[in-house]
């Protein structure tokens, strides 16, 4: 049984490969190491390029397990990470996507944290290739404190470590019961973060940038839609949160604030006191009315200046990327 897994679902990722695949032989990692990749019925030359660097990462001692999807259709990332699990026999399993790129300190930097911590989901800073790329979301993850890690789970910008700098025990990872696949359009990422957190398992991000982050026109991400997120995330806000309230205000009189008030349940809905903003323009209408609503009359909820704002406050912000 090797000491660590390297996880790689591939679907038509030969342009990037060669690079990635290099970041893997060069590890200083001083464990036993195995590369278990995945092949989601690519219709290029992956699996080629796969098996020209088995021997090659080989010559590292590093053992190398691949699959092949033959259904004849991609299953999905989901699908394909879960297969290549089931396929490794690493104590610790290290994820990566087949366009992105390791530092060569990647792995012991994360085993070290996950040998100390194997009850944590253990991530990594990153930058983003190309550099002007997704810069407030970069920022954003790269600069959570330990606090910040656990609590800012309701955001749009998805698990507060990101996905392609994950590291944990196999343990874990069984624990949680794997990854969804439900298929393309699937933030699996994101419900795997969050059965994590809720059987009470902690987050860690070592303070090291260990993974080039690719961002391109091709990324899963794209394939993921904002209201199946915004779905997600809402319904575990409300179970978490506001379902244990009486009332709260939501900061912001606008679009996001409205979206989030017609998209509560009924129950909720009817807790919220009031909306409060900075726009005069916005605070001068003096009340939010309802119109969709079936009920009669129509929910009526007052908009207030946010010196005003009676707390607990929920604050909905749309940032950029």
């Amino acid at each position: 049984m090797s000491d660590v897994s390297i996880i790689l679902p591939v679907h038509n990722a030969s342009k990037w490969l060669d690079e990635c695949l290099k970041s893997i032989s060069d590890q200083t990692f001083t464990g036993s190491l195995e590369l278990s990749a995945y092949d989601d019925a690519s219709t290029d030359d992956s699996f080629d390029l796969l098996e020209v660097w088995r021997s090659k990462l080989k010559e590292k001692n590093i053992q190398v397990t691949l699959m092949k999807n033959k259904y004849g259709s991609p299953k999905g990332v989901g699908f394909a990470r879960n297969r290549a699990v089931e396929n490794s026999c690493g104590h610790f399993l290290c994820f990566l996507d087949a366009d992105d790129v390791m530092s060569v300190e990647r792995v012991q930097i994360q085993y070290n944290a996950a040998f100390e911590h194997p009850e944590c989901l253990i991530g990594s800073r990153f930058h983003r290739e190309p550099s002007d790329s997704m810069k407030r979301f970069t920022l954003w993850a790269n600069t959570l404190n330990e606090e910040q890690l656990q609590t800012q789970i309701f955001t749009s910008h998805g698990p507060t470590i990101a996905m392609p700098t994950w590291f944990c025990s196999r343990e874990l990872f069984d624990k949680v019961g794997g990854f969804s696949e439900d298929g393309q359009g699937t933030p699996e990422d994101l419900i795997f973060f969050y059965k994590h957190l809720d059987l009470k398992g902690s987050v860690i991000r070592v303070n090291s940038d260990l993974l080039m982050y690719r961002y391109h026109s091709s990324c899963t991400t794209f394939s993921v839609s904002e209201e199946t997120i915004w779905n997600i995330r809402l319904q575990r806000f409300e179970r978490d949160i506001l379902n244990h309230l009486s009332h709260f205000t939501i900061w912001n009189a606008g679009k996001q604030g409205r979206k989030f008030y017609r998209s509560l349940k009924p129950d909720n809905r009817k807790k919220v006191s009031m909306f409060c903003d900075v726009d005069a323009k916005k605070i001068k209408k003096a009340v939010y009315i309802y119109e969709e609503s079936q009920e009669s009359p129509k929910p009526r909820v007052p908009i207030c200046h946010f010196s005003k704002a009676e707390p607990p406050i929920v604050i909905c912000m749309k940032m950029c990327a």
